[in-house]
């Protein structure tokens, strides 16, 4: 029969060896029963030894860790999922019971930031600002797309912050400090947008919707941050980014609406000096806007055939077309009459208004001036309202002229969406025929927590539009419904972090006071001390003045020739630490006046032996010791007591708050 070593070989006699897994399970299992076992049947016994009760865990420090624990979760989770959760759909929307509204989320200055964000930002603090905005707008992007599921997202501009900086490979940038950002550095800050808002679109999947056709991110309608402003707008920079984003001017049809996405930027360049000279700039917009019209017919009526399954273009008629008709030939038309879906502008810069017109009450940075008692609210209102004025490479609101050319080209515009200003406004703009009773525009809060708004915020959408074949709409209800979804305080919950902090130290400081002052009992200490004392600087303060106490006291001859016996046993390692070179005795042995042995042995230091003078410096001298040893084994067990909480609730802490923020 085979018999086994503790390591699971065989001993004795050669016998055919096993296969490789049986010898490794056998090697595991005796690890297991000789090695792991006895060390956790240890562990058991001893956690069966200890008196458990609730008061075990109930510590400061253990207190401290779970507060942290609820404070970061719910400063790293909780307040996202939550602020997303408040803006639900059926919370708000207020649709016939039968309806299939489409839901659309405008996104607008996203603006990553980048080094010309915070330009004189030192490392690694600019580092930190740049991971935490992206973290930001990744979890709420991300819960934007598990929590509302919108069909379509539109970004409203200012991708970037120094998008238009950045040199291409046929131009550089206006300003000498950001000539060393080339197109790779904009190819990266690309690839950094598109991971995070491209990226997470189809987190929670890309299956449309009950009746809806699909979904759908847009994302080409550029800012001034983007290309820069008017005649600022650099033809190779604009390039590069329709390029990859596409034609900021456009036409879309989306839940029965018509939007027109207007390139303001470059247009602005007409209501500039000298126009003539950068027609280039301006030109493909006023082109766009002029065709306006007819394109979105033909959008309509594109999007009417897709829903009764026809192929979206009218089918050409078959026959033969001479050579001298060719230039009077036309496309199919139908024939019948199409009736246009509402239309929806969309713009970076907000339209014209004059000055002081307020925003409303939505908006943060400063709310409406309480009006007089009685009276209606301002008609103007300064500190409510955009500030219209420009300067390098933006302008707040679009020019008057320009304005009136858009809303006159494209037409029975009823909505309008902005951006650009960071903080949300609404303003119902009158006096163009062709918007009917006028055109209601907002203008988008940023949904990053860094440009300037403690509360980042996103607009969502409900449109719903009931129509017939020919385009007529089948109820007289509003097709639009508009929520402002706010978004957590990031400023605040810094805050919040720091308040905590604060407490924390203070508490545990607090704490080792008390230890350090024998109101509170160490849990870091040792249960037993030494039994002899290692040196009289070493003694507590108790023990040093009940040496002293007895020190005054005259001693009897007995006592003295007693001393001398106990000396060598008791005294000689006393002396030691003193930095004594001898064992001297209380009798003054080896020949030596009693004056030279007075700073050895505190117990012969007494009235009797020497005169006053000597007993009084040796009080002193015994006292100022005492008070420096008790004063430094204080504040050293003071910063043991601190450092040693602090760390054990640190460890515990950082590495959760690091899996807080690597997991997004």
């Amino acid at each position: 029969m085979t018999t086994y070593d503790e390591y699971g070989m065989p001993v004795g006699a050669y016998v055919e060896p096993e296969s490789l897994p049986s010898q490794a399970l056998r090697v595991i299992r005796a690890f297991v029963t000789y090695r792991v076992k006895p060390v956790v049947d240890k562990r058991v016994q001893h956690i069966k030894r200890r008196n458990w009760s609730i008061w075990t865990f109930l510590t400061l420090v253990n207190v401290l860790v779970v507060s942290w624990f609820v404070a970061l979760y719910w400063g790293e989770r909780s307040q996202f999922t939550s602020t997303v959760n408040s803006c639900r759909w059926e919370d708000w929307e207020n649709w016939a019971p039968d309806a299939s509204p489409h839901r659309l989320v405008f996104i607008a200055d996203p603006q990553l930031v980048d080094p010309h964000t915070y330009p004189g930002r030192p490392w690694p603090l600019s580092t930190l600002t740049v991971k935490h905005t992206d973290l930001y707008l990744r979890r709420v992007y991300a819960r934007i797309q598990e929590i509302l599921y919108p069909d379509s997202v539109i970004f409203l501009g200012d991708l970037f912050d120094g998008g238009r900086e950045w040199s291409t490979y046929s131009s550089v940038s206006p300003e000498e400090q950001w000539r060393k950002y080339g197109n790779n550095f904009w190819l990266k800050e690309y690839d950094r947008f598109g991971r995070i808002f491209f990226g997470l679109f189809g987190i929670a999947g890309t299956t449309p919707r009950p009746n809806q056709p699909g979904r759908k991110i847009i994302s080409s309608l550029p800012g001034n941050h983007d290309l820069g402003f008017g005649k600022g707008v650099q033809m190779a920079v604009r390039r590069r980014y329709i390029a990859y984003f596409g034609d900021g001017n456009r036409i879309d049809v989306i839940g029965n609406h018509t939007f027109v996405s207007v390139d303001t930027v470059s247009l602005s360049a007409l209501g500039q000096e000298n126009p003539e000279s950068v027609q280039e700039l301006w030109k493909p917009a006023m082109d766009f806007l002029d065709n306006a019209p007819a394109k979105k017919r033909n959008y309509v009526l594109k999007e009417l055939r897709k829903q009764r399954d026809l192929q979206p273009n009218l089918p050409y008629s078959h026959g033969i077309v001479e050579l001298n008709d060719l230039a009077k030939a036309e496309l199919p038309k139908p024939n019948y009459t199409i009736t246009e879906f509402p239309t929806i502008l969309l713009t970076h810069v907000p339209l014209y208004r004059g000055d002081g017109t307020p925003c409303g009450p939505l908006r943060e940075h400063w709310p409406p001036t309480a009006p007089p008692k009685g009276q209606q609210p301002l008609e103007k209102d300064d500190r409510n309202a955009i500030a219209v004025r420009g300067g390098y490479q933006y302008q707040n609101v679009l020019t008057r002229e320009i304005t009136k050319e858009i809303a006159e080209k494209v037409g029975n515009i009823q909505y309008a969406f902005s951006g650009d200003d960071h903080d949300y406004c609404e303003v119902v703009h009158r006096g163009y025929p062709s918007a009917g009773g006028g055109i209601r525009e907002i203008t988008v809060k940023s949904i990053s927590w860094a440009m300037g708004v403690r509360h980042p915020g996103f607009e969502m959408v409900s449109m719903w539009n009931p129509v017939d074949e020919f385009g007529n709409p089948l109820s007289k209800e509003p097709t639009i419904q508009t929520h402002l979804c706010l978004l957590p305080d990031q400023l605040g919950i810094f805050i919040r972090y720091a308040t905590i902090f604060s407490l924390t130290m203070l508490t545990l400081a607090i704490r080792a006071l008390l230890i350090m002052t024998g109101r509170l009992s160490s849990t870091t200490q040792p249960s037993e001390s030494p039994i002899l004392p290692t040196s009289t600087l070493g003694s507590s303060a108790e023990d040093e003045k009940a040496r002293i106490q007895h020190s005054r006291r005259p001693p009897s001859n007995d006592t003295i020739s007693s001393n001398s016996s106990t000396s060598s046993e008791r005294g000689n390692l006393l002396i030691r630490n003193a930095n004594a070179k001898r064992s001297i005795s209380p009798s003054g042995g080896y020949g030596l006046p009693l004056q030279h042995v007075k700073y050895t042995y505190p117990l012969v230091q007494h009235a009797g032996y020497y005169g006053d003078e000597d007993k009084d410096e040796a009080k002193v001298t015994t006292s100022r010791k005492t008070k420096t040893s008790v004063k430094k084994k204080g504040l050293a067990l003071f910063w043991r007591e601190f450092r040693n909480s602090v760390l054990k609730v640190a460890v515990v802490v950082l590495p959760w708050y690091s899996w807080l923020i690597w997991h997004g």
